[in-house]
């Protein structure tokens, strides 16, 4: 065997082996953009042209009244997704792990359907549905109960009702798959002895369920914030492309693309995502410590 061949076979170089795609793939997908972002969030970056301009691009988003609507937009949009895609996904999990539930493998088929479906197609159908047209399926809704049509997306409160209705359809069901991998992990030995002490189905939720659920919990928690503050694709079909009334439908994403792509302002571009990168880590970070999670074991 040739020393090349013994090098591969050896137990102390195998291991790198198996790990070399990752770590190209983590070299120029992510670390390299990574660091090129930063380096352009320090300069202007135009067709043919880059001048270093320090820190000229973050003083600008202080004064920027759309990049503040749109931080607005986005966190308004991640805490009302907060306050739906866990509760509701977990109650749902919690009955289809009952018995209350028989027909489980179709209600966790319906459920999970929607995010097959891609976010294209169901920002158009959305579009269709909260149209200011009087055949729209909303208004015919208003309709029945001698109500007058309404335009939905171009009333702030309205758009955000809509926006809301097509996270909540198409995320329920894979937040519920979450917290349903979460039960089977939950050994029946303690329902059993709550039930011998008399527990209501209440009280093994609240001291069985919850507490035991908090790991899953904390990851759906987790990514709920970053994928509430990244959201572009949603509100991008739902007005047909990246304006929309007053900026109601405007996210941080969807500013970034406006300057970066629309107006070629990668420099700007950057920084803008460079401040949500922080926004995100900085609210995941508390939310972790405060739940516990970097606390050293006994």
């Amino acid at each position: 065997m040739s020393k090349v061949k013994k090098l591969l076979f050896s137990q102390k170089v195998a291991p790198y082996i198996f790990i070399l795609p990752f770590l190209l793939s983590f070299l120029f997908f992510w670390l390299y953009p990574m660091f090129s972002t930063i380096k352009m969030s320090f300069q202007s970056v135009l067709p043919g042209q880059v001048e270093w301009i320090g820190l000229k691009n973050y003083t600008k988003l202080l004064k920027d009244s759309a990049f503040h609507t749109a931080m607005l937009n986005s966190f308004t949009y991640m805490i009302g997704t907060l306050i739906i895609l866990i509760p509701f996904p977990m109650l749902f999990a919690c009955l289809m792990e009952s018995r209350l539930v028989k027909v489980k493998g179709f209600f966790k088929a319906c459920l999970y359907l929607p995010a097959l479906t891609s976010v294209v197609v169901s920002g158009m159908l959305f579009r269709l549905m909260f149209s200011e047209l009087d055949g729209s399926q909303m208004n015919q809704i208003l309709a029945l109960f001698n109500m007058d049509s309404i335009k939905w997306l171009k009333i702030k409160e309205t758009s955000y009702f809509a926006l809301l209705l097509l996270a909540s359809w198409r995320w329920t069901g894979v937040n519920m798959l979450y917290f349903i991998a979460g039960l089977k992990g939950i050994d029946d030995s303690f329902y059993e002895a709550a039930e011998i002490d008399g527990a209501s189905s209440w009280q093994k939720f609240k001291y069985i369920t919850m507490p035991l659920l908090k790991p899953t919990s904390i990851y759906v928690l987790t990514i709920s914030i970053y994928a509430g503050l990244a959201m572009f694709m949603e509100s991008y079909m739902l007005w047909g492309g990246n304006s929309s009334p007053n900026n109601i439908g405007l996210t941080i994403v969807g500013y970034l693309y406006r300057r970066g792509i629309e107006k070629n302002q990668l420099g700007y571009a950057s920084a803008v995502g460079l401040v949500l990168l922080m926004i995100a880590l900085l609210i995941n970070i508390i939310q972790l410590k405060l739940n516990g999670t970097f606390k050293k074991e006994d």
